[in-house]
């Protein structure tokens, strides 16, 4: 049976982007249509998976203005997130995609800029039965779990920053 996903990678552990773009990738090497829409990290960041999606020719859109505890007008950051998920909307309803990838999706709905529920009720109507939307980030609303056919939470157990070792190229960014 060929259904498309609702896939939901959350928790305070590392890997849910990481585990999202392994997704893209594998689907992107079988032909798939893909995408990213990326809601907070800031839309001029260069980091290494976006460099390799340009590369690739994936479409990757950034809508973010960096880390919400960084913000310093959090009318702008709430605005972009709101803006994201309208580009998302116009993506995921198109039908023009398999896989769509929506990075960092759950503060806009943990930190209530978008409506949980209202977001769960557009997807139902607009999501195609056959598009696979991977979903990732922190806090996600037990609301949208349940939405999800699949959930993982990912945990930390232990942390390089613990040890005073600090981002490195390549591996978190």
């Amino acid at each position: 049976m060929r259904k498309g996903l609702v896939i939901v990678n959350t928790g305070d552990g590392k890997g849910k982007t990481t585990a999202a773009l392994g997704m893209l990738l594998r689907a992107w090497g079988r032909d798939m249509r893909v995408c990213v829409v990326q809601f907070i990290k800031a839309e001029t960041g260069q980091w290494g998976e976006i460099k390799a999606a340009r590369k690739l020719g994936i479409e990757w859109l950034s809508t973010g203005d960096g880390f919400t505890w960084t913000s310093r007008d959090i009318d702008e950051t709430i605005a972009r997130a709101r803006h994201g998920w309208e580009i998302a909307q116009q993506k995921i309803s198109s039908g023009a995609y398999d896989l769509i990838v929506l990075d960092e999706f759950t503060y806009a709905l943990h930190y209530e800029w978008l409506d949980t529920r209202q977001v769960i009720e557009w997807l139902k109507i607009y999501r195609p039965p056959e598009l696979h939307l991977v979903i990732t980030g922190r806090n996600a609303p037990p609301a949208l779990i349940e939405f999800a056919d699949l959930a993982t939470e990912m945990t930390l157990l232990k942390h390089p920053y613990e040890q005073g070792i600090g981002a490195q190229p390549g591996v978190e960014f």
